[in-house]
């Protein structure tokens, strides 16, 4: 059951302008972060900097997710996961500008990512929450998320901060401004406490019976899947840039997010004529195009990449919150929020980082980078995500899929 079944115009806007924040302070700090550490002699340790979020999503999107369902109101989660975000983004970017050992700056950057891991799930928690009908009205508002993340590139652009540990401390302050936004969100019933629970309960390890359903365990695996060619884009994409001379790289980033918002609003007209099978599948094909372009090697067909991430993200991703947001008890929308976030941001992003890494070291020699080689490499796993998805998914019927 909904906490509203109808959301008032100014409530509405409150929720607008809590994911247009909280995507520009998430922006501020991710996309930057390569040029950030290769600035400051840590770029050995950017593979690791960026799996740490892999790691965070392991542990603590699920124990905040079943907090949020069982204990502690979301909004309140969400305030205090925000404060410590913008607590640890400050000590990180002071502690790379001081120059601090690598691994000291690795270990401080995990513990960030473990306060940041929940903080989407949380928040579109809070917004599931209030929506009459998800299909039609979460796509637009989280299309705000990705209008903040543009804002937040430009912001960094503008600030000449690509490279610089202002980034950082641009990021800390938005994020403070997330964590007082919260004082004004329209009020959740906190849930009622559960007693007597099991570790493994506490943990928010229970989400894990989700799998069971065949449908939403395809559903889980395909995100997991497509996580891996999908991490290579912000570690690798800023760098080729500046070999071909773009400068401002955060900016340029922000194209990807172009189609992203364009998807957004179009997601929810998709999902009243499309089965959602070829709704992803749709989003699977510009996942391998994507890559295909990247690898044609000029500035041009780089850039034409990039303007394909919304295209091939939104309708994945943000279709795959949605179904479960429709398809799972409410009592357990948290839980099932984060188990999709430990998939995606966890399984998926930790093989990504990791894997793509290596990619990357084996397609690099002594006369440079062999992009094309490394792009195609992606484009192949990428339609490897797609042939499974292909083969296993049946769903069942119009409405239900």
């Amino acid at each position: 059951m909904r906490v509203l079944t109808t959301i008032r115009k100014a409530e509405y806007a409150e929720l607008v302008a809590l994911f247009l924040i909280q995507g520009a302070a998430a922006a501020m700090w991710l996309v930057p972060l390569t040029g950030v550490l290769d600035a400051h002699g840590l770029g050995m340790i950017r593979p690791y900097a960026y799996a740490a979020t892999g790691l965070a999503a392991f542990i603590s999107p699920l124990i905040f997710g079943a907090m949020a369902d069982r204990h502690v109101s979301p909004i309140r989660v969400l305030r205090g996961l925000a404060f410590a975000t913008a607590v640890m983004v400050t000590v990180v970017s002071s502690a790379i500008q001081a120059g601090w050992n690598p691994w000291l700056v690795l270990a401080l950057i995990q513990v960030y990512s473990l306060c940041a891991a929940p903080l989407l799930s949380i928040s579109s928690t809070i917004i599931f929450a209030r929506l009459a009908d998800s299909q039609k009205e979460f796509g637009p508002i989280r299309g705000m998320y990705t209008l903040g993340w543009m804002v937040g590139c430009w912001t960094i652009s503008a600030l000449g901060a690509d490279r610089s540990t202002h980034a950082g401390h641009a990021a800390a302050v938005t994020w403070l401004i997330v964590a007082g936004f919260t004082f004004f969100l329209p009020p959740l019933e906190t849930p009622p406490a559960v007693e007597h629970l099991t570790l493994r309960q506490r943990l928010g390890w229970d989400a894990l019976t989700l799998l069971k359903n065949p449908d939403h365990r395809v559903v889980f695996i395909t995100v997991a899947l497509l996580a891996i060619p999908l991490a290579a884009f912000y570690p690798f994409t800023p760098p080729r840039m500046r070999e071909l001379g773009l400068q401002h790289t955060s900016a340029w980033m922000s194209l990807g997010q172009v189609t992203e918002l364009i998807g957004m609003f179009a997601l929810g007209a998709l999902l009243a004529k499309w089965r959602l099978k070829w709704i992803i599948v749709l989003g699977l094909g510009f996942s391998v195009l994507r890559y295909v372009f990247c690898a044609m090697n000029s500035k041009l067909w780089l850039l034409a990449g990039v303007f394909l991430h919304g295209a091939s993200f939104v309708p994945v991703f943000i279709t795959a919150q949605i179904y479960l947001d429709q398809r799972v008890d409410a009592s357990w929308r948290a839980r099932a929020q984060a188990l999709l976030t430990l998939v995606n941001s966890g399984l998926g992003n930790l093989l990504g980082y990791l894997s793509t890494g290596a990619w990357f070291a084996a397609c690099t020699g002594p006369g440079g980078t062999r992009w094309p080689l490394f792009w195609n490499g992606l484009a192949v796993a990428s339609a490897g995500v797609l042939v499974y998805f292909l083969a296993v998914y049946r769903g069942r019927t119009r409405q239900d899929t």
